[in-house]
């Protein structure tokens, strides 16, 4: 019995086809591909529960905040009928995009984009850049500036609203360069559209289920931080979880 698919070459089968013309036309070696297939894994789903545990952390610290977005919620269960949020839902919640975009902001899990090296010889803000020199971008800083962002240690979802400072903020810099938690350009991280929805459908399902609080005696502390693969909280989050029964 034979089977068909419609699906293209997996990535692993990308790594099989590899020849380095560099070092004589070689194959990879399997040390190479298993480093390459952690790397591709890791980056797919470290960032991703990296940036969620940090909006998680400032929902719990800002429990308005979370009242706020389980009222758009209770409004979009109450008019699907569902017994959860779908990804069709995510699309119809301003406030459920100003929560992850804000946690992005202010929690990039990548605090450095990839390297770069220019081609040749060139001057960037009036500074003389050498061919070949490496160059990169610390992203946290970005979403820090006080000249691009009001109160810009401050958690407020709000700024991503109709009137806010960030309102109609490209995160893909093909307008401007406010932020840039996915990079920008033509390397920009080809799973942003995948990250954000993943980012958005279990914000909104965890907040519809639980209420997240502080637990006794543990402080949510969302300043800590301490670099692994990505930027993780010093001390990672411990919350208490409250059932709300039926939304």
């Amino acid at each position: 019995m034979t089977t068909t698919t419609t699906l293209p070459h997996s990535y692993a089968d990308t790594l099989l086809d590899i020849r380095l013309n560099d070092d004589g036309g070689r194959a990879l070696t399997d040390d190479e591909m298993v480093a390459l297939c952690s790397e591709f894994l890791n980056a797919g789903t470290d960032t991703t529960s990296t940036a969620l545990q940090g909006i998680m952390a400032e929902l719990v610290k800002n429990p308005d905040i979370q009242d706020k977005l389980h009222d758009e919620i209770k409004a979009i269960v109450a008019t699907t009928g569902l017994d959860h949020i779908s990804e069709e839902d995510v699309h119809k919640m301003p406030y459920l995009k100003a929560v992850v975009l804000e946690g992005l902001r202010r929690h990039p899990p990548g605090y450095l984009v990839l390297p770069h090296a220019p081609a040749e010889d060139m001057e960037l803000g009036g500074y003389m850049i050498p061919k070949g020199t490496t160059v990169n971008f610390l992203v946290a800083d970005m979403s820090m500036d006080e000249q691009a962002w009001e109160r810009p240690m401050q958690f407020v979802p709000e700024r991503f609203l109709p009137g806010g400072d960030g309102e109609g903020t490209d995160i893909t810099g093909t307008r401007e360069i406010r932020m840039m938690p996915f990079g920008a350009g033509r390397r920009i991280c080809p799973g942003l559209n995948v990250a954000t929805l993943h980012l958005e459908y279990f914000v909104a399902n965890l907040v519809r289920v639980f209420q997240w609080r502080e637990k006794e005696g543990e402080e949510v502390d969302v300043d800590g931080e301490k670099a692994e693969f990505t930027v993780v909280m010093a001390n990672p989050l411990r919350a208490r979880l409250v059932p709300r029964g039926i939304v």
